[in-house]
């Protein structure tokens, strides 16, 4: 009897912690949320009373049901499809091509002194200046869009890895050695884990860069995307269009955002940072 009681108490504060978790998650969705509701009230009010010209600036229920008209009639689906397609499609080609070409770059210095120097003149182009290049090169197809999300990923993932790999405690490196690890147990064991936080940190650069690179991809004449109906939207003078798809962009890269810092979390459990100190 003693041992069904001792194993039922070893499984309360499991519960209890998962139940603090989700107050916490519940705490910090409400927190967040209190500033974009006070903004939208305001906004809907100062409309309503016509401070803002429905025909500059909808009221917000007017783009709420914009969104529903076109989530009803089958549109919405097919455009956040394809961007969604072109976005993670790019994403992940940028961040395998950073990954390979940062790690060695940031481990190995003759690497760093052969690319890094044309990458970093490569960083300086503004991003609209590829567009033209790759349009001759690969046309208004999908291949010239993915590319340039790619392009956008790939830089700020690429200066994160190799920050985070040049800037591994030189210590942690001699301990390693002391055990004599390889250069297989130090990447495995030492210089993985210690750069790892810049590394998710990039790649959340990275995905938000990539939300700005698909709005100009989807300029590169596309007929989907949400990038699409911004200018469908300007064509035809609908504000409405306009700043729905803008409100979606919005809330695809925070929710895409926050699923990447929920992997961070998770990846990272093992640090005691000031995070935790509550």
């Amino acid at each position: 009897m003693s041992g069904k009681t001792n194993a039922v108490s070893s499984r309360l504060p499991v519960k209890t912690k998962k139940g603090f978790q989700l107050n916490q998650t519940v705490k910090t969705v409400a927190l967040g949320s209190i500033i974009p509701v006070l903004l939208i009230i305001i906004w809907e009010y100062l409309s309503n009373i016509g401070v803002f010209p429905q025909h500059l600036l909808p009221a917000p229920t007017s783009i709420f049901y914009m969104i529903l008209n076109m989530a009803g009639e089958g549109t919405l689906w097919s455009h956040m499809g394809i961007t969604l397609y072109r976005l993670f499609l790019g994403f992940i080609i940028g961040v395998a091509a950073a990954l390979i070409l940062g790690a060695a770059v940031g481990y190995m210095k003759i690497v760093e002194s052969l690319f890094d120097p044309l990458i970093q003149a490569f960083r300086s182009i503004p991003s609209l200046a590829w567009v033209p290049l790759f349009i001759l090169w690969m046309g208004i197809g999908e291949s010239s869009k993915v590319v340039l999300i790619a392009v956008g990923v790939f830089f700020p993932v690429y200066l994160n890895i190799v920050s985070g790999i040049q800037g591994v405690d030189r210590k942690l490196i001699e301990i390693g050695k002391i055990y004599n690890f390889n250069s297989f147990q130090l990447i495995r064991k030492i210089i993985l884990p210690a750069s790892l936080p810049s590394f998710l940190v990039g790649i959340r650069s990275g995905l938000g860069l990539g939300w700005m690179f698909v709005v100009a991809a989807e300029l590169m004449g596309a007929s989907k995307g949400i990038g699409y109906l911004l200018v469908y939207g300007q064509n035809i003078y609908s504000p409405d269009l306009i700043i729905s798809s803008i409100v979606l962009f919005a809330i695809l890269g925070k929710i895409t955002d926050a699923l990447l810092k929920n992997l961070e979390s998770k990846s990272l459990h093992w640090r005691d940072t000031i995070e935790k100190k509550a």
